[in-house]
């Protein structure tokens, strides 16, 4: 409010804006500030790797998804009731990008979301339990809002791993929600943890029974991009 005050008062003047008027739109300048304070917090807290918004999907891409079931999703109630998603399907068709515009629409709710991939789960877990902090880390983990888990089944998990993710997949059942990307049909899942089909069928029962399965599948996306031609060197004439 010190910051805007005086430019505030400035256009009201000008404008012959009532003392009333000019208070409510410096109050409104900083309730958006804060909110924005706010957001920026959560964002760096999510831990995103880069930030993607569904504006820059392309959503032509690929006929395997609804764009209004995926801009329905983004309005949150499916975290609100601590349901899940699983986005699957090849390499490259934008699961990851998905799963982030997921997340910092999320954030932009006031709901708490941390990223992970897989991989990185697994070692934060590990390294918490040789630390003897894996019950603070899980007490924090309960309290966020979405967690999201990149790349499950892309590289193998260390020989504890598959019992630490089974652990923390199953703690959130019906208590805060999931976001998966993987490239592993169900059927494939026993990979990732150890060949133990009994404690995976039990995972996949419990992340399935609240949970929207969105399906990426075709040609990826970098490969597509790969394939176009080089435009002229910057500042080249144009060729006739």
């Amino acid at each position: 409010m010190a910051r805007e005050c005086e430019k505030i008062a400035v256009e009201a003047a000008r404008t012959n804006l009532p003392y009333e008027r000019y208070l409510l739109t410096l109050a409104e300048q900083e309730v958006l500030q804060r909110e924005q304070n706010t957001l920026k917090i959560r964002l760096k807290r999510a831990a995103f790797p880069v930030l993607k918004t569904f504006e820059t999907f392309d959503f032509t891409a690929t006929s395997t998804i609804s764009k209004p079931e995926v801009l329905r999703l983004a309005m949150g109630e499916w975290i609100r009731q601590s349901h899940n998603i699983l986005a699957a399907g090849n390499p490259g068709t934008g699961k990851t990008h998905v799963a982030i515009a997921l997340g910092v629409a999320a954030c932009r709710l006031g709901l708490r979301v941390r990223f992970y991939t897989a991989a990185s789960l697994v070692t934060t877990l590990s390294e918490a339990q040789a630390e003897h902090k894996l019950t603070r880390l899980q007490r924090i983990l309960d309290r966020t809002d979405l967690v999201i888990v990149d790349e499950l089944g892309y590289v193998p998990l260390p020989k504890d791993g598959p019992r630490l993710l089974f652990d923390f997949f199953a703690r959130r059942y019906e208590r805060k929600s999931l976001l998966i990307t993987t490239n592993l049909e169900f059927t494939r899942w026993p990979e990732i943890f150890g060949g133990d089909e009994m404690m995976t069928g039990a995972l996949v029962d419990r992340l399935t029974h609240h949970c929207t399965v969105l399906r990426l599948n075709g040609e990826s996306y970098r490969f597509r991009q790969s394939q176009k031609p080089a435009g002229p060197p910057e500042g080249a004439a144009p060729a006739v």
